[in-house]
């Protein structure tokens, strides 16, 4: 399986695209979303509107007053903000994503249409092309050991020298209810993963990720 942004993503889906087809893997851009935030904003029509210092919204984009975003902030058109979301800093949230109750984010980057409604964690980590967690699903990004994140590739584990590295989740993946993906997991496009799974390493695209932690070609 490649690990490219490419083979990961539609880069036209992300105001980040063309910041992440420079790179070899796609969590090398995640010590540096700030700045990307900071060069894509410099860009942005009038169109957008800048509602508080480093924080810019698309139009038809839906906050509610108890969402709490804190910047740099980039927030796409068409999307939802609901309830008790929390928006932590450097994220971009690509058009007509959907950010629910109770649901953090952090140093993350989510392409268009992405959504995470219900008591979801994403740290450090980025989400392709509507692609979905179901409810308390969580992206974990430390280990508890504190050491840095190792990608567990087929070939040997790759070095990220990241201390901080969620999960890579390419466009179309479906993450269950209650799952929990370890510290840099990568999930290829098109993949499912059952509810209540605890999931690490690479999972080819089209796959079907079980409870028990068994993988098998998904059946299109």
């Amino acid at each position: 399986m490649g690990l490219s942004p490419a083979d990961l993503f539609d880069l036209e889906r992300s105001l980040a695209g063309r910041f992440l087809e420079r790179l070899r893997y796609p969590w090398e851009i995640l010590p540096r979303v700030g700045e990307v935030i900071a060069e894509i904003a410099r860009g942005l029509g009038g169109a957008w509107e800048q509602r508080q210092p480093g924080v810019w919204v698309g139009p038809g984009a839906r906050i509610e007053p108890s969402a709490l975003v804190k910047g740099p902030a980039i927030i796409g058109a068409e999307c939802e903000l609901r309830h008790g979301a929390f928006l932590r800093g450097n994220v971009i949230l690509g058009d007509g994503c959907v950010v629910g109750n109770s649901t953090e984010i952090k140093n993350a980057i989510l392409f268009d249409g992405v959504q995470v409604p219900h008591f979801n964690y994403v740290g450090d980590s980025v989400m392709g092309t509507r692609s979905h967690l179901g409810a308390g699903a969580i992206l974990s990004n430390v280990r508890l050991d504190g050491r840095t994140v190792r990608v567990q590739a087929a070939a040997g584990p790759l070095e990220t020298g990241l201390t901080k590295l969620g999960a890579i989740l390419g466009d179309l993946v479906e993450v269950g209810c209650n799952s929990v993906l370890n510290p840099g997991t990568v999930i290829g496009r098109g993949t499912l993963v059952h509810p209540l799974a605890n999931v690490g390493g690479v999972v080819p695209p089209k796959s079907v990720v079980r409870r028990d932690g068994s993988t098998t070609a998904r059946r299109l």
